[in-house]
This record gives C-alpha cells, structure tokens and sequence, in this order.
C-alpha cells in the first residue's frame, strides 16, 4: 500500500494547493455530501486549485453509506468523464471518506483521492489508515479495500461548522487512542471537557490522537497485528451501531463509547485492567454520552452481531482488550457468559 501523506494545515488553501500539485491528473472531482456542500464547500470553493473542479454531492449520514450511494459516484465519475487518471477530493465526515475513498479505489481499478476530513471524528480516525468501505446486509463497513488517500489535510478550523454531539462522536475515538497509548494522554482526555465553548486546546490533542494511529498503521498497514489495538471498543461498538440501524440510528462514537464500556469490563475481569480506571473511563462516558437503552432480551442478537465482526477466527469472538493503560493485549477472545455478564454491567454498572 503506497505512504500516506498526513498534513496538520495552518493554511488550508495552501495545503491543498500542494497536495492536489502533487497528484499528476486530468480532471478534478470533489465528493461531498449534503450537509458539506452547504457547510463546508464554501470555503475551498474559491481556491485557484479548485476551480476546475466538478462537484458530485450524495446523501447525508451513516444510512447512506450503501452500495446504491457509491453507485451514485461512479455514475457520476463516469457521466462526467473521469479517467484513471483522474482525481477524487473527499470533503466530509467519516462516511464521506470511507466511501469516497472506496468509490476512488475501485473505480477504473482505482484512481487517486485526497481526504479532507470535516468532523473531529473523521480527523481521528476514518480519514486515516487507509480503511475505505460502505455498510452492506445491516453490518458497518462490511465492504471496502486497503488503499491509502494520496493525502490527508487536517484542518480544526472546521470543527467550528459542528454540533456538540458529532464533537462528541469524534471524541470518543481520541479517548480510545488515549486508553491504548498512555496515562498522560488519557488523563488529559478525561480531565477535558469537549463540549467547552474553547476548542483551541484540541488543536494539539488532535495531532496527538493523529499521531497515535499513524505510528500503529505505519507498522501495521493491513491490520494483521498491532493495528488491532485500533479495535479497542469497536466489537462491541459495531454491535450496538448495527442493532441502533434497525431501531434509531447512533453516532459512530457513541457507539463506541459504549463498547468502551462492555470491554473494559472484560479487561478488568479477564486482564487485570485496574478497576479505578476502568470506573474513571466508565463515569466520563456515562456522563456525556449517556447509554442506549437494551435489555436482556437483546443480549442474544448483539452476541450475533459480534460474530459477524471481520476480526473474527472460526466461531470465537475477538476482541483487543487492556491490562494497563497502554498494554495492550490483541486476539483476546470471551465466553458467551462473559459477554453477557459485561453487558449486565453495561446496563447497571
């Protein structure tokens, strides 16, 4: 998989002046979708670089992140002429990147694209890595390819364009990288407040978060080892976002806030994680993220969601779980029991 350049910009219009002379190409596209044509579009619209660009907007949020969706792109692409060696810059949250980034990579066998992440949870995660895909039968990014964007522009002067529950959503994914990194970071994490009418701090914490997924990616493109420590949080988390889509749909974060909370549970009970932490982590996500409502009569489907993850071997169900802050223990497996008796604790803990 070729590098991936990620740039934390001062400059936005500069930054992508470079990243786009960079790229050798014919036609320019830039993908978007309704929310940031509206939002977010204006304000790179009117870069030099841009202005032979040629817009394809889609629908907004996570229920669209389909197969019909990333149809959409490649009729336009092809209805307006793009060639392989045409293209693509991604400008959204993370459902725009992810499919963008897929719809780029399998177009003409692949063309290139630039992702320009709009919400924190984007910057920190779905836009880096490499991970492209779309959702399919119920289940998050059951189809997508490894394939790096050409560039990565990180620019917080976006995130004043955000709600405080998509703020939220991203933080989440810079709490999990604070858990799998160290006691610094995932202090300072929970001893600040995301939801502050004062944003400049996130700047620095954002390049931080940044930082910790690009040095484990870097080692670990494909994920066939340490990139599992990304997974922290997210079988279980995938889980309650695949049964919130048949219900009401969650934030991606919240989800995995919440699947923060089952598996920190069984990295207390089954890794020796320290309870004080574990209760730490546990009260600052009960407090701003509240917790989707389930019963046990639940507990059975979302066991079956969890077996569908793609981190899966045979029958077990894999999980990365903790020993410490920063210990990471990757290809961990838990009983049915165990499962249920986390999700208990999810519930009343």
């Amino acid at each position: 998989m070729k590098p991936q350049k990620v740039i934390l910009s001062k400059d936005l219009q500069q930054s992508l002046s470079e990243a786009v002379a960079a790229c050798k190409y014919d036609l320019l596209f830039v993908l978007c979708d309704e929310t940031t044509e509206r939002l977010c579009l204006p304000v790179v619209a009117g870069y030099e670089c841009m202005k032979a660009s040629q817009r394809i907007v889609i629908k907004d949020t996570d229920t669209n992140k389909t197969l019909e969706s990333v149809t959409h792109v490649w009729s336009e692409l092809q209805r307006l002429g793009a060639t392989r060696h045409s293209l693509m810059i991604n400008l959204g949250g993370g459902m725009v990147t992810d499919l963008g980034g897929f719809a780029a990579s399998t177009f003409k066998r692949g063309i290139q694209y630039i992702n320009i992440p709009t919400t924190l949870l984007s910057m920190v995660d779905a836009s880096v890595g490499g991970k492209t895909g779309i959702n399919f039968g119920g289940l998050k990014n059951e189809i997508g390819v490894f394939n790096n964007a050409s560039s990565v522009i990180l620019d917080t002067t976006f995130l004043r364009t955000m709600d405080h529950e998509n703020l939220l959503s991203g933080y989440a994914e810079m709490l999990k990288h604070g858990l799998i990194s160290n006691d610094k970071m995932w202090s300072e994490l929970l001893n600040f407040s995301p939801l502050t009418s004062d944003l400049s701090p996130l700047n620095q914490m954002v390049a931080e978060s940044v930082a910790v997924k690009q040095h484990i990616v870097t080692e670990d493109p494909t994920e066939q080892g340490i990139r599992k420590a990304l997974n922290l949080g997210h079988t279980a988390g995938h889980a309650f976002e695949s049964m919130a889509l048949e219900r009401k749909p969650i934030l991606h974060g919240y989800a995995v806030a919440y699947g923060l909370i089952v598996e920190l549970y069984l990295c207390c009970v089954k890794m020796g994680f320290p309870q004080d932490k574990m209760r730490q982590t546990v009260s600052f996500i009960k407090e701003h993220y509240g917790r989707m409502a389930i019963t046990c009569d639940d507990y059975p489907h979302l066991i079956a969601l969890m077996h569908h993850d793609k981190k899966n071997t045979g029958h077990d169900i894999n999980f990365t779980l903790l020993g410490d802050i920063g210990d990471i223990r990757i290809n961990q497996t838990a009983s049915e029991d165990d499962i249920k008796e986390a999700l208990d604790f999810y519930r009343e803990g």
